[in-house]
């Protein structure tokens, strides 16, 4: 699957993407031609290449000579119809900027049909977004995935006055997609390029298997301490089926406890589980003061991990967690059902493509057996691991 990786450096904005999109190999003259037959007017064009801290990059700037209307989305959307676009370029970009006056309306409490686009609908957020999502469709990606995002800090100067950072629009935007705060003070994520992840990405977090093909960087136009740049990756994505073995994205969090009872392990392992954990085991430690302790390890994925933190926070003596995004490669795994003498046991398998590599009686249903026909639990999980080695490929 042709995938695009928007590696968030320095953050995002519009200029950024469509930068990183030239140098992937979208064709500079290609995106000017698209941009006339939009017949907007009142704007200049200039492209270069940039070095930001040793990378040469590029940096897109659009000039706006003339004033540009306060427009509305329905304005906009016109905008896009009657442009002589593919339907998959209209329709991305109408979906960014949906979203984007979702976002308006809700920060001003107003409806999305009303919100006045004076910088949104402006001419230079109109080819910043058009631009990418015609890029995307000229490299055939199918797939877009986003790092998390760098939020800076500070005020920024709106129509509506002075703006802390990151903007309302941007928070409205990102809800629920994984940020972190950097020492910048500056805007990293303006509002057009928070539509455009959220609109556009299929998911976020860590770069996935691919093998990249085409790289890009984007740069933009503040000067930090840090590089100002989007990178983005072009490649295929590895195929679980041919590379034996899914890759996903797992939290690890840990904890280091000197002051829990036995009795408050048991049970918040028991509660770690039902909220989804997927792994919990402790590791005796020898903390300062010469105590001895236990390393609590917990396992989640992206979704349950602040449940699970949460958890740790209130049922454990803890005064904090850490935790780290890790990658894991598993195999694909398959639960059949198989026939002994004492009953059904359902059994896991675990496969590298069409091979079976290993095979696991259910144990809760080998005890329920044993325990039913009083016979040693081993007899019963060697004949279901007996009839689970003839169930073939």
């Amino acid at each position: 699957m042709k995938t695009l990786y928007l590696d968030c450096i320095g953050g995002i904005a519009g200029d950024m993407v469509l930068a990183g999109l030239i140098e992937a190999g979208v064709p500079e003259e290609a995106l000017l031609q698209l941009f006339q037959s939009l017949r907007l007017g009142g704007w200049q064009w200039h492209s270069e290449r940039v070095e930001i801290d040793a990378v040469f990059a590029r940096r897109v700037q659009i000039a706006i000579s003339e004033d540009q209307p306060h427009r509305h989305l329905s304005d906009v959307l016109e905008i896009i119809e009657r442009a002589d676009l593919p339907p998959r370029v209209q329709q991305n970009a109408s979906a960014v900027f949906q979203k984007l006056a979702e976002a308006e309306a809700k920060v001003h409490g107003t409806t999305p049909d009303r919100v006045h686009f004076h910088e949104v609908g402006a001419v230079d957020a109109i080819l910043d977004v058009v631009g990418a999502c015609w890029g995307l469709d000229y490299l055939g990606i199918q797939q877009v995935i986003c790092s998390p995002l760098p939020m800076g800090r500070g005020f920024v100067r709106a129509e509506h006055g002075n703006l802390p950072l990151p903007a309302p629009a941007v928070v409205e935007l990102l809800q629920g997609v994984p940020t972190y705060g950097i020492p910048i003070q500056g805007e990293t994520v303006t509002p057009t390029g928070a539509a455009l992840v959220v609109a556009l990405s299929q998911s976020f977090g860590v770069q996935p298997p691919m093998c990249w093909e085409r790289v890009g960087y984007g740069a933009g136009t503040a000067v930090r301490p840090l590089p100002n740049l989007l990178r983005l990756f072009v490649g295929e994505a590895w195929d679980p089926v041919n590379t034996y073995g899914q890759w996903q994205s797992i939290v690890q969090i840990e904890t280091q406890l000197d002051n829990a009872t036995p009795q408050q392990l048991g049970y918040w392992m028991e509660r770690a589980l039902q909220q989804g954990a997927l792994d919990v085991f402790y590791t005796p430690v020898q903390m300062k003061k010469n105590r001895p302790g236990i390393l609590v390890t917990v396992l989640a994925t992206p979704e349950t991990a602040n449940a699970i933190m949460n958890l740790l926070l209130t049922e454990t003596p803890t005064w904090g967690v850490r935790y780290s995004l890790l990658n894991r490669r598993v195999l694909e795994r398959e639960h059949r059902m198989v026939q002994t003498q004492y009953g059904s046991v359902r059994v896991k398998l675990a496969r590298e493509g069409k091979r079976i590599l290993h095979t696991a009686p259910e144990y809760d249903d080998c005890v329920q057996l044993a325990q039913k026909h009083e016979v040693p639990l081993h007899e019963v999980m060697q004949e279901a691991l007996q009839r689970a080695r003839e169930i073939g490929d």
